[in-house]
């Protein structure tokens, strides 16, 4: 390294490598943050190895996702007993801390509408 330069910081891939180590297969809340602490997305999963092993990967992620990850500089974990329990957390943390990246559950004013049909020989309920 050049006398007063600054090494460049470590973002990314690496960055999400490198806290894979620590990880088990247990169930629980994460979270990645910029260069200055801010929260970029917070997410839940079943098993949290293999859901953050997911973002380490080179290729296959959308524009918006490979954005996330190249500017993810750390990464905070909270490990849960159960997958509903990191479900809830996982509301909580989003509605307080507002993420970039979370565009579905940030906004907890929308409704959503429910369809009955009734032209099966048993009404049928669907998500519309």
């Amino acid at each position: 390294m050049v006398e007063g330069s600054r090494p460049l910081p470590v973002r990314g891939h690496s960055v999400i490598k490198a806290s894979l180590k620590t990880l088990d297969a247990s169930p629980g809340v994460y979270r990645m943050l910029d260069e200055k602490g801010s929260v970029l997305y917070v997410g839940k999963a079943r098993n949290l190895n293999a859901r953050v092993s997911s973002y380490a990967r080179q290729s296959g992620h959308s524009p918006r996702i490979a954005r996330m990850i190249r500017e993810t500089a750390s990464m905070m974990f909270l490990t849960t007993r159960t997958e509903t329990e990191a479900l809830l957390l996982e509301q909580n943390l989003i509605k307080q801390l507002k993420p970039r990246y979370n565009v579905l559950l940030r906004d907890d004013k929308s409704f959503p509408n429910i369809l009955v049909t009734k032209d099966h020989a048993f009404p049928q309920i669907k998500k519309h």
